[in-house]
């Protein structure tokens, strides 16, 4: 009998489940729907929340960008460097993408968070209840250490959602962005003790086949 694609590829079989909130590794039929909110829009066009500006240029351009980075990102996807990139969905809903990416992860036990959400679902919340997801998940199963995120100054929705997880600052960066701009990046760091938990109960299926996949062996959790 021929294997599951769940089966063949352990981290599709991961869900984080927080209340009305699901994450799930971005599989290729969520492409099209995540390809449609970033070509109607991520962020105002005058603003740049991004360190590599893929969101800038034609449809056609981001189109191709976010194809095929996700499909890099998969394909390169190993315990000694992985990212996880989720689909985020509200009550069935795609909305945007969350993310940790890390590098020695089974040495160092860390890993940056990074996200977007369609400008249509700014100003709901999405963002903090994703994101405290994602870091209590890495917290409770994946046995991080700390996790670390980064905002340009100029994005106070970003540094805001920080804050009120629990991220810590840690420094800034002077960065180079877009046509050889200066921009200033406030670096931050959250651990098990400064996170603040959602509310409402974290729910995960298919953790054990993802910790086995990067070299992390069984978990010891009840789920």
């Amino acid at each position: 009998m021929s294997k599951s694609i769940d089966e063949l590829w352990p981290p599709f079989g991961l869900k984080i489940t927080c209340g009305s909130v699901t994450l799930s590794p971005v599989r290729d039929a969520d492409l099209p729907a995540l390809e449609a909110l970033a070509v109607a829009g991520i962020h105002a066009p005058t603003e740049m929340p991004f360190f590599f500006p893929w969101t800038a240029g034609s449809p056609d351009e981001v189109r191709l960008r976010l194809l095929q980075y996700h499909w890099a990102q998969r394909a390169e996807m190993t315990p000694t460097a992985w990212t996880l990139e989720t689909t985020v969905r509200v009550d069935g809903e795609v909305v945007g993408c969350q993310s940790i990416s890390t590098r020695d992860y089974l040495v160092t036990r860390t890993g940056e968070t990074g996200s977007w959400l369609g400008l249509k679902h700014h100003g709901r919340g999405i963002g903090t209840v994703m994101r405290q997801a994602l870091c209590t998940f890495m917290f409770d199963h994946l046995d991080a250490a700390e996790v670390t995120s980064a905002a340009f100054l100029d994005n106070p929705a970003s540094l805001a959602v920080s804050r009120k997880v629990g991220y810590r600052e840690n420094g800034v960066s002077r960065l180079k962005r877009r046509n050889d701009e200066l921009a200033l990046n406030q670096r931050l760091v959250l651990n098990p003790e400064t996170l603040n938990r959602s509310e409402t109960e974290l729910h995960v299926e298919g953790v054990d086949q993802l910790r086995q996949f990067l070299g992390l062996g069984s978990s010891t959790m009840s789920l």
